[in-house]
């Protein structure tokens, strides 16, 4: 048996994945399979019966008043941002540390990514940091919210509610009411969490869904959604969706093809229907969590994921911050346990984006994100012996 870098020796190796999706399968695979035979005898595999309930139910659940199924998350945010006219000469604000789609996209359209610092404890974008933003760098005139330093116009900004658990809206929304901006909630990571009663998807413009298999809600490939209540913004973004194209081969926007498909809308309507009971599942095992570190005597090491007063955490990520965080993550996988570092490199230092004169020290709370985040197991069908195996590891680690 190898000893940690404490000196103390692990106990008995054991396998732990990061996720495991086979598990889950066999939960509903019995409710699946009829429903994949019936789509596949109907022949009808895009924007059909499956997909038009699945937009309803996941709009009902998210508490918004319509939803339009799209091709993955990354598209959903990219047709929230074309169907706001967002494009060259636009910028738009979010965070920096959260995956590459959120500033991605907005490079797509042309208009230009604004990386502001995040909350240390929720990993969230700041208010505090946007308003200083605004503040100190920004003019306000008859067209609106100009950037000074670049000449651009500030027209949205974009929240992404990480790893399971919603930004401050509070101050984000009035931010945005004050200055007329645009709201697009990144909310691929946070189907079902709600923010003071409220659920991810139904506070801002559009809210932006993925169904990533690894996601909480996950399809057997790609696909996302976006939610919104103004009826007209969900007809635009309904329209850009088949190339800008209504009635067909007639084009009066230049849209894209950012169709859903009907197996993975039927495999979606299934989860669906179980995805509260996981979602309790993650929350056991995230409890869990924080009765076995604060019994190790890790509590001044292992720093655990915090929850907003009144939110609802999802955890589609379980992250703690840790010392020494790379060679954790190793010494966990050489004692079988998955393990993930999301995310390695914020945004505004990958080299896609040096363009934007982004450098160390811009945001600094999003490095110190980078360097000291890990995420756990923390999926639904993890047996208790499996999360106190995971703590003895890192307690053997940390001795």
């Amino acid at each position: 048996m190898s000893v940690s870098p404490s000196g103390i020796a692990p106990p008995q190796r054991r396998e732990v994945p990061l996720l495991d999706l086979k598990v889950q399968y066999q939960g509903f695979k019995a409710e699946l399979l009829p429903i994949f035979e019936r789509v596949c005898e109907s022949q009808a595999f895009i924007l059909g019966a499956e997909t038009t309930a699945l937009e309803a139910a996941v709009a009902d659940y998210c508490g918004a008043a319509q939803g339009i199924g799209v091709s993955s998350g990354t598209d959903a945010l990219l047709l929230a941002l074309m169907a706001l006219d967002i494009g060259a000469g636009d910028e738009v604000i979010t965070s920096p540390y959260t995956f590459f789609a959120t500033g991605g996209t907005i490079a797509r359209t042309g208009a230009r990514p604004v990386y502001l610092d995040i909350e240390p404890d929720t990993f969230n974008l700041s208010p505090v940091a946007v308003q200083r933003f605004i503040d100190e760098q920004c003019s306000v005139g008859p067209a609106g919210l100009t950037h000074r330093a670049t000449g651009g116009r500030v027209r949205a900004l974009m929240p992404v509610h990480l790893y399971g658990q919603c930004a401050d809206m509070t101050p984000l929304l009035a931010i945005a009411r004050r200055y007329d901006l645009k709201l697009i909630e990144d909310a691929a990571q946070a189907i079902g969490s709600e923010y003071q009663g409220v659920r991810a998807g139904s506070m801002g413009d559009v809210g932006c869904f993925s169904f990533f298999p690894s996601k909480n809600l996950g399809a057997f490939g790609d696909a996302g959604l976006c939610t919104v209540n103004d009826p007209q913004l969900a007809e635009r973004l309904r329209v850009l969706r088949v190339h800008g194209g209504k009635p067909k081969y007639y084009h009066s926007l230049i849209g894209g093809n950012f169709r859903i498909d009907e197996l993975q809308s039927a495999v979606l309507n299934v989860k669906l229907r179980h995805l509260d009971s996981w979602t309790v599942g993650r929350q056991r095992n995230a409890a869990r969590y924080c009765e076995l570190f604060a019994d190790s005597g890790l509590g001044g090491i292992v720093t655990l994921p915090r929850v907003g007063s009144g939110n609802r955490h999802i955890y589609n990520q379980f992250v703690v911050r840790v010392p020494d965080r790379d060679r954790l993550k190793q010494y966990l996988a050489e004692h079988g346990v998955g393990s993930e570092i999301y995310y390695p490199l914020p945004l505004h230092l990958q080299p896609c984006f040096a363009y934007l004169g982004g450098k160390v020290g811009d945001c600094p709370e999003s490095e110190r994100a980078a360097n000291e985040t890990l995420a756990l197991p923390v999926y639904a069908e993890l047996a208790h012996d499996q999360l106190e195996y995971v703590v003895a590891v890192i307690r053997a680690f940390y001795g």
